[in-house]
């Protein structure tokens, strides 16, 4: 690593970046309902001389700079966990029925640690950083709240920038994947069919209206959508997680439900399939005489990077990591793109944004498992990395 000084400073705070990281691990909460996670991030921001704010439920805000005149550049970091179970063998592992498995606990640790190194550059700050500590990016609504709340205003934010972890990839740890400019991240919606039929006796189908068939029919007609209706060149991701109905083997039910998702990158195709769900659905069951009520949840956008955000963080990480440590998010996923959604895209919607990815332990070292399995870890060496990445990103934006 380059002796560059924002990352010589990062690695002084190793033994406390990790002792955030862990006791975050300990201790996940998900959705908007951080509220210890909110209280340990607010007592460790007053420690270091910030004052926080609390913008929406749970979301913390503190302000580095303001002294002199400058722009205003947004550093995000999520707090969230998921409903999963750890099965780890982590000596650190969850104390409860939650688990940190998609890295937020290391996203709250670097902007902690991020915030440490901004206050003893805090006198060389023209204009300001914002920190914002995110509840419920999990659900699809923390980032939707602060912005309405006005995360972004109060200085008006000019730039904006989160790293994400990223096990399980063939590259060395601490690795800094850099997006192209366009469409990142998947856009997703929720959905839900309600089919009604008419329940009866196993030994008597004639006499109900099945929507258990109806469900069956159905499933196998919304695979055609993305098979058939939209072009190969536009991804297109259709999951039916859950399907229901009936509870004894001999009893046909009166209601089953299928409950799913869309994952998309283009708005029109978006806007396309919530529209061909509800007529498919609708046709389906009328096919076989039961009824149908669709309801399509809006969930975020995509990320769509700023071409000039991307262009200076390559510049910028330049200074500080040899070349072998930045990768083009072109030379690790197909066409650029990463297939999982994020509601960072609320803030890249109205404001010149990227994300970055950092990778977080190489698969053949043990980290061979993905974001969101309860046996998911994460390689600890690159808080620090993270941490300075996130500082001189925002140092350097400033100065430039």
């Amino acid at each position: 690593m380059k002796k560059h000084p924002i990352y010589n400073e990062a690695l002084e705070l190793k033994d406390t970046l990790i002792k955030y990281r862990r006791y975050l691990h300990q201790n996940p909460e998900i959705g908007m309902e951080v509220y210890n996670t909110a209280r340990f991030v607010k007592e460790e921001l007053i420690k270091m001389g910030y004052e926080p704010t609390e913008i929406s439920q749970n979301g913390i805000v503190a302000i580095a700079g303001g002294k002199h005149p400058g722009k205003t550049i947004l550093l995000r970091g999520d707090m969230d966990a998921l409903p999963i179970k750890e099965d780890s063998d982590e000596d650190f592992r969850s104390c409860n029925d939650y688990m940190h498995a998609c890295g937020h606990d290391f996203h709250t640790s670097m902007l902690l640690g991020a915030a440490k190194i901004l206050k003893l550059h805090e006198d060389e700050i023209h204009g300001t950083v914002k920190l914002m500590f995110q509840p419920g990016e999990e659900i699809i609504v923390g980032a939707k709240e602060m912005v309405a709340a006005g995360v972004l205003e109060n200085p008006s934010v000019d730039m904006a920038l989160m790293i994400h972890l990223f096990p399980n990839l063939e590259l060395e740890s601490g690795t800094i994947i850099i997006p192209q400019e366009g469409p990142t991240t998947l856009a997703v919606d929720l959905f839900e069919i309600e089919i009604y039929g008419k329940g009866g006796h196993g030994a008597m189908p004639n006499a109900t209206v099945d929507p258990l068939n109806v469900a069956a029919h159905l499933h196998i007609a919304l695979q055609s959508i993305n098979s058939r209706e939209t072009s190969p060149l536009d991804t297109t991701i259709i999951t039916i997680g859950v399907m229901e109905g009936g509870n004894i083997g001999n009893v046909i039910p009166d209601k089953a439900i299928l409950k799913g998702t869309i994952r998309t990158f283009n708005e029109e195709n978006r806007k396309f399939i919530h529209k061909r769900i509800k007529e498919i659905s609708h046709n389906v069951a009328s096919t076989f005489r039961a009824t149908s009520d669709v309801r399509i949840m809006e969930g975020c956008p995509s990320i769509s990077c700023d071409g000039n955000v991307v262009k200076l963080v390559n510049k910028s990480l330049g200074e500080m990591l040899e070349p072998e440590r930045i990768k083009q998010m072109t030379e690790v996923f197909q066409d650029g793109k990463i297939l999982f959604s994020e509601d960072f895209s609320y803030i890249s919607d109205v404001c010149p944004s990227a994300i970055l990815l950092l990778s977080s332990g190489h698969r053949d070292k043990g980290y061979n498992y993905p974001l969101h399995h309860p046996k998911v870890r994460f390689d600890e060496d690159i808080l620090c990395i993270g941490a300075a990445a996130h500082a001189q990103n925002a140092l350097y934006y400033l100065k430039k």
